[in-house]
């Protein structure tokens, strides 16, 4: 017993794509079979059912309507499977025995184009990554708009999850031996599928095929490893879609140092495009700044925003354009009017190449190119150089707004196979066939009385059957008046003859499969018209560029009009100076004009590291992002949320802001923080921008202070580096850093204190925090007042030089273990001795310098508090397995960062000893 000749089929098919889920086209149906229909069933609720299968089990089935497969295709799409759609290659009717059937397009998490189903204001990228020969190539392509874009590098794990936080796209294209390292440095921190390909898939043909593809194709400045991640992409973007996409025709390349750097832990730092939270919109430098009234104007502005500008003619052309549409607010109302009514006409020019678009989409086109010719007559307003430049290149596309006017009728049926599409007047045909199908009755019954006028027979008569058609019927009685020639005999009856005449057979085949022929013929002229628009999809994407340029300038100027931004100056170099300037988020969440402004002077050498200080809550994190978000504003080419602005160009914005980890790889806290300084440190330049907040904070307060005090150190005084700084910390023994290190300045948050609470005034001032207030803000987060009322206690007798032992003793005498009542009582206790810790580990510093030499560990006096904790210092550390373990290091062998791991490790491995 063997399978079923279909089910042979099925699997046929299947066994050509084991990565998808089949979509098996069985009548008006499409239908999964065996593990396929187990999953389909599970992920989208489907009862499963069972087919004979020639087996002696059922096969596990399920199915759903073809016609609305696209919703239960996106569900899976987006949980990360592939769906191959496997479709009738005949029509049933018409042939015998086994209909054909073959995958005719695979849908993939990156490749799925239906507009109805993606984020209108995002792109859908899917993206190449190829390593060779200690170089790194990525590619990405949206194939909803025909975008293709493409860079490489030295290979470097950040620089890879940098360029991946830019486009975040939904699958990636691997070669099948890529370094697993990297692998799962993806996995953790993007959610995205994989698809793996052999190396043949990258190199086969790769300068031919990317030739043939693209128009403005130059292998000139491709490095080989380029052209390899490439070519995977396009023969990948060819395997799912089964045709070439004309509207994927131009490939543009660009240098990751073209734009500012903004770095994977900066971008969700400073959430721009999205919160940390929730990954929303709301909340985020995206959310404050998108005012844009078209879709593609919408995924453009988010692009500016990945990208900002490090040229400072483009960005001051921005700038000066934004200007011009606040000054002359009359014609942006009037754009604005305009934009609204546009369609996504790069979306549509990419559903015209796939072959995919109907005639509501066409005619979403044409009213979109109608309103293009106003929106330039507009732009004649307009004198700035950018505008001017947008207004001269607007293709105002007049010969394809004339074709779809003259041809697609403007109530058209959703589908094109089922008539209805073509306007009245466009083909005559058409016309005829339209006119046969309303009023046959009438044609005949006027082809009746026109043939008894002529041949004078008062009886004749039109009649139709089955196997003749229409046919004229004469009596016997009056075959004397048939005309000769014209009228030819079909069949002789006892008391009739039975004619037909060439006018009578036209009429018949107008009347007779009118419906049929009608919609057959509208489709072909659809075909037809798209084909012609095809013919156009470059021109159509160039005017969609300009236009989405044109909504994001609008969007700009909006924004700055309404939230009271000024026009920042640019330098290439020098100062940035910020007079009172907002954070654009945080102002916009508060109460109107709840918000205070604070002023920034950072530069190069006098003022390179502000180092500020002052309470938790106060607003130090906000302070610095708020600069970090008005430097990247004025990059895209934004106004900024401040009174008075002059911002010189950086190349780089780092930040090290918040605290994470990374338990499943084996990273504290304090490891990520550490990780990520090394990476600022490593990759910052002169004209970068660094915020660092906290640092050292994850450890000792030995270990911290001298990790922090050293940052500082090597900021300000390697010459490589010597970048614009902001430095929030609570070491308050790093304000004496400024009368130490040139360009280091001590501002802090000013507090009110009143009695025992404070308030935070939320204003930057010249000088360091007189104290750290940090019972006052454990008072506000609602520690028990009997906690914050014995810690001040201490804290009092601390600052009055009381030893730590006599502290102690205070401390026993008042919280005997043999005593204690309460969980609380307890917690006080372990407030208490914490306190002491702490305050008696900076009172130390104060007292010494530090120093430490060659081959030298400064012994740590062992502490013994009347508990169960134990610190045990180096010197302490006799275990002759972590001695043979710390002798054996090679540390020439190491990189910097495997040298701080195993740094961290033999630490760790101390503590537990």
């Amino acid at each position: 017993m063997g399978l079923t000749p279909m089910m042979q089929q099925y699997l046929e098919v299947k066994d050509r794509n084991k990565d998808c889920i089949i979509f098996f086209r069985l009548g008006d149906f499409y239908e999964m079979f065996f593990d396929d229909a187990e999953i389909a069933a599970r992920e989208l609720e489907l009862v499963l059912t069972g087919r004979d299968c020639g087996l002696e089990k059922r096969a596990p089935m399920c199915g759903i309507p073809y016609h609305s497969a696209n919703s239960y295709i996106t569900r899976l799409v987006n949980k990360g499977y592939k769906i191959a759609i496997c479709e009738q290659l005949e029509d049933p009717s018409k042939c015998k025995g086994l209909v054909k059937r073959d995958v005719i397009k695979i849908i993939t998490p990156g490749t799925y184009s239906d507009s109805n189903f993606l984020e209108e204001t995002k792109n859908n990228y899917v993206m190449s990554l190829f390593i060779e020969n200690d170089k790194v190539a990525m590619s990405f392509a949206d194939i909803s708009t025909g975008d293709f874009q493409c860079t490489f590098s030295d290979y470097d794990i950040t620089t890879v999850l940098d360029e991946i936080s830019k486009y975040t796209p939904k699958e990636i294209i691997i070669q099948d031996n890529i370094n697993t390292k990297l692998l799962q440095s993806i996995k953790e921190r993007f959610q995205v599928s994989f698809t793996s390909r052999p190396i043949d898939y990258f190199n086969d043909n790769a300068e031919e095929n990317l030739k043939r593809q693209f128009k403005n194709f130059s292998s000139i400045n491709f490095d080989i490893v380029l052209l390899q991640s490439c070519n995977g992409l396009l023969n990948y973007i060819l395997d799912t879609q089964k045709t070439i996409l004309t509207h994927i025709d131009t490939i543009e390349y660009y240098h990751i140092i073209d734009y500012l750097s903004i770095d994977i832990n900066s971008r969700k730092n400073l959430e721009l495009t999205e919160t940390l939270r929730d990954k929303s919109k709301k909340g985020s430098l995206l959310w404050v700044i998108d005012k844009t009234n078209t879709a593609m104007g919408g995924r453009l502005l988010r692009k500016w925003v990945e990208q900002p500008l490090i040229q400072k003619n483009s960005i001051d052309k921005r700038l000066n354009s934004v200007q011009e549409i606040i000054e002359k607010n009359y014609l942006y109302e009037e754009l604005k009017e305009q934009l609204m009514d546009i369609y996504d006409i790069e979306r549509l020019a990419g559903k015209v190449s796939s072959k995919s678009v109907n005639a509501k989409e066409l005619l979403s086109l044409k009213n979109s190119i109608g309103k293009i010719p106003k929106v330039k007559d507009l732009l004649k307003g307009f004198d700035s150089s950018l505008l001017k430049e947008i207004y001269n290149k607007l293709d105002c596309l007049e010969d394809v707004f004339s074709l779809l006017d003259k041809s697609i009728s403007y109530e058209p049926s959703l589908s094109v196979k089922e008539g209805g599409i073509i306007k009245n007047g466009y083909n005559k045909d058409v016309d005829e066939l339209r006119e046969a199908k309303a009023h046959g009755k009438e044609w005949i019954a006027n082809l009746e009385n026109t043939e008894r006028e002529v041949t004078g027979i008062k009886s004749l008569k039109i009649r139709y059957n089955k196997v003749f058609g229409y046919y004229i019927e004469v009596t016997k009685s009056n075959l004397n008046l048939v005309p000769d020639g014209r009228y030819i005999r079909k069949q002789t009856l006892a008391n009739c003859e039975r004619y037909i005449t060439p006018e009578l057979k036209e009429v018949e085949d107008k009347i007779l499969g009118a419906q049929d022929k009608l919609i057959n013929l509208e489709y072909d002229l659809f075909v037809e018209i798209r084909e012609s628009i095809e013919k156009e999809i470059d021109r159509m994407k160039f005017t969609a560029k300009l236009i989405s340029e044109i909504d994001c300038l609008c969007s700009l100027a909006i924004v700055a009009l309404e939230n009271n931004y000024c026009k920042p100056e640019i330098k290439e170099f020098g100062e940035l100076y910020i007079e009172e300037g907002r954070h654009p988020v945080v102002e916009k969440m508060l109460p109107r004009e709840s918000f205070v402004s604070n002023n920034t002077t950072i530069n190069n050498e006098d003022n390179q590291l502000i180092l500020i200080t002052g309470p938790n809550m106060a607003g130090k994190s906000t302070y610095m992002r708020q600069v970090a978000l008005i430097s990247i504003l004025a990059q895209i080419g934004s106004f900024v949320p401040a009174q008075n602005a002059s911002i010189a160009i950086c190349d780089k914005i780092f930040t090290r802001i918040g605290a994470s980890d990374d338990l499943a790889g084996g990273k504290s806290t304090f490891m990520v923080e550490m990780w990520e300084v090394s990476n600022i440190l490593k990759n910052a330049t002169n004209r970068s921008l660094i915020l660092l907040d906290e640092v050292g904070r994850g450890t000792s307060t030995y270990d911290g202070l001298s990790i922090a005090w050293s940052v500082i150190e090597y900021i300000c005084n390697n010459p490589s580096l010597k970048c614009k700084t902001l430095f929030a910390t609570h070491y308050h023994e790093l304000t004496s850093l400024e009368d130490k290190i040139l360009g280091v300045k001590n501002y802090s948050i000013a507090v009110k204190k009143l009695e025992d609470d404070i308030v935070f005034l939320r204003k930057i001032v010249e000088g360091g925090a007189d104290e750290s207030y940090g019972i006052e803000v454990a008072k506000l987060a609602g520690i028990p007042d009997d906690v914050i009322d014995r810690a001040r206690s201490i804290l009092e007798r601390l600052e009055n030089g009381d030893s730590a032992s006599s502290n102690m003793e205070h401390i026993n005498s008042n919280y005997n273990p043999n005593i204690i009542k309460s969980k609380e009582e307890l917690n006080v206790k372990e407030a208490a001795f914490s306190a002491i810790e702490v305050e008696k580990d900076i009172k130390d510093i104060k007292k010494e310098t530090i120093e430490v030499k060659p081959l030298e560990i400064k012994k740590i006096k062992e502490k013994k508090p009347n508990t169960n904790i134990q610190q045990i210092g180096f010197s302490d550390i006799g275990k002759e397995t972590l001695l043979k373990e710390i002798a054996s290091i090679d540390i020439l062998k190491m990189n910097p960062m495997e040298g701080f791991n195993k740094l961290y490790d033999i630490i760790e491995k101390a503590k537990a000893l």
